[in-house]
């Protein structure tokens, strides 16, 4: 007889899972100019290893995804956790730039296969009822992590050097991979017997490497040639899977699915307008304000802990109440914080950065947790490993793309130079602009998200 699968065990195992990345993440930003000085980076350098990372694992992240429902959601989780936890270490031995940013890239690819499963898994454990609090306890968790990350990190960073962060990472991801092979007792494979689509799968690839990379490059020829070519992938690959009779990804979910469509747009919109704040503040704090990597890591923390403990209690609220109200309210008021942001100077009291930090904090704790459940809850269970997947590579193009704008307004503003005290003025006017491409980012994101509100079923 199967025994009983313990839900609130594998929650524990995919929480574990869901603290590493961010941590790693969070806690880079703060080691960065430390990296950029030991490796002599220049500024667009820098940028790279936040964005080798995440191009990889939003390239990989729907075809693994796939392969895990061919395969088993387990075997590919346990192996994705692997892989991150030993190119994690390799990360702290390199001795250069290049190999940080290739090595950063492979750490991807463990990441895409640990987060093309564990909401699939997730959301097939918990029934819909229950479904917003564990969410909510996951999305907690990372934030818990992103809070952390800075403080760890910048202790770590100051007393052991900005390696210990990869081999504290590592470890840590050997104890998952333990724990996953004793609390993980089933494979979870929904699709046996079927085809993986390869053709699908190279197509998308390059379309989504071509768009992505592209626009990193932008406003260069080369940008726009880069992103031409995934356009017409792109193309090929929604004619691809159109045909396949067990295509990578279900065009329906797109076509005929308003909910689905607008709530992916919206957390879309939602990362390519936040993710770099982190990045950028941190630089902000360390260069213009002159703190170390451990005060800037305490002034930072603030923010993540109130998008914890505020993600905590919207997940749960979210099986009660519209959660595609409260994720339009979260998306409202991060166009708040990110208003105050605009106007950041060098001057700014640490008070006031201190309190856009929380508004931020407190919109994005709203906005999360509600918004995934609403994507997860308007797909049947058998798309639940493509919704998962498309949830976590919408989070990623969108992480990529604000990688990508802040390269490309650091590359026009001040060119790829290191970031010395002569240059500051025109950082902190680089530091303008993207806040505000960001602000209209987000206000375009609340229409995004009253979208969904209007067809939630």
């Amino acid at each position: 007889m199967k025994p009983q699968v313990n839900p609130n065990r594998i929650l524990f195992v995919l929480c574990m899972a869901s603290f590493l990345v961010p941590f790693m993440g969070s806690a880079i930003n703060l080691a960065l100019p430390v990296i950029s000085e030991e490796l002599s980076l220049k500024s667009i350098a820098i940028t790279w290893i936040l964005t080798s990372y995440l191009i990889t694992t939003a390239i990989f992240q729907m075809p693994l995804a796939r392969l895990s429902d061919l395969i088993g959601r387990r075997r590919v989780f346990i192996l994705g956790v692997l892989i991150f936890s030993v190119t994690s270490c390799l990360c702290g031995f390199s001795t250069s730039g290049e190999m940080l940013i290739v090595f950063r890239a492979l750490s991807g690819i463990g990441s895409a296969m640990m987060f093309g499963t564990n909401m699939a898994i997730l959301t097939s454990i918990f029934p819909s009822h229950q479904r917003g609090k564990a969410l909510g306890i996951t999305t907690a968790v990372v934030y818990a992590s992103i809070a952390s990350g800075p403080f760890l990190g910048g202790l770590i960073t100051h007393y052991l050097g900005w390696q210990s962060i990869f081999f504290v990472s590592a470890l840590a991801g050997l104890l998952v991979v333990v724990c996953a092979l004793i609390f993980l007792d089933e494979e979870w494979i929904v699709s046996k017997g079927e085809k993986f689509d390869w053709l699908g799968s190279f197509a998308y690839g390059i379309a989504l490497f071509g768009l992505i990379f592209g626009f990193t490059k932008l406003p260069s020829i080369a940008g726009v040639v880069w992103i031409a070519t995934g356009g017409i992938c792109f193309w090929l690959f929604t004619l691809q899977e159109s045909r396949c009779k067990f295509p990578l990804f279900n065009m329906q979910l797109f076509k005929h699915n308003k909910v689905f469509v607008s709530s992916s747009s919206a957390a879309l919109i939602n990362y390519a307008a936040t993710f770099a704040i982190g990045f950028i503040i941190s630089l902000y704090l360390q260069y213009i304000r002159g703190f170390d990597a451990q005060q800037a890591g305490l002034i930072l923390v603030i923010q993540a802990v109130v998008q914890a403990i505020v993600a905590f209690f919207s997940g749960s609220l979210s099986d009660r109440i519209s959660p595609s109200k409260l994720s339009t309210a979260g998306m409202f008021i991060i166009v708040v914080g990110l208003t105050g942001l605009l106007f950041l100077s060098i001057a700014t009291p640490l008070w006031v950065i201190v309190t856009l930090l929380i508004i931020m904090g407190l919109g994005f704790g709203v906005f999360s947790s509600p918004n995934t459940n609403v994507i997860m809850s308007s797909v049947e269970k058998k798309h639940y490993g493509q919704a998962s997947a498309t949830t976590g590579t919408v989070r990623l193009i969108g992480q990529t793309l604000s990688m990508g704008i802040a390269s490309m307004v650091i590359s026009l503003k001040i060119g790829n130079q290191k970031i010395t005290p002569d240059i500051y003025p025109q950082f902190m006017e680089s530091i303008r602009i993207m806040f505000l491409v960001f602000i209209v980012l987000c206000i375009v994101g609340v229409f995004a998200s009253m979208v969904s509100r209007k067809n939630e079923f």
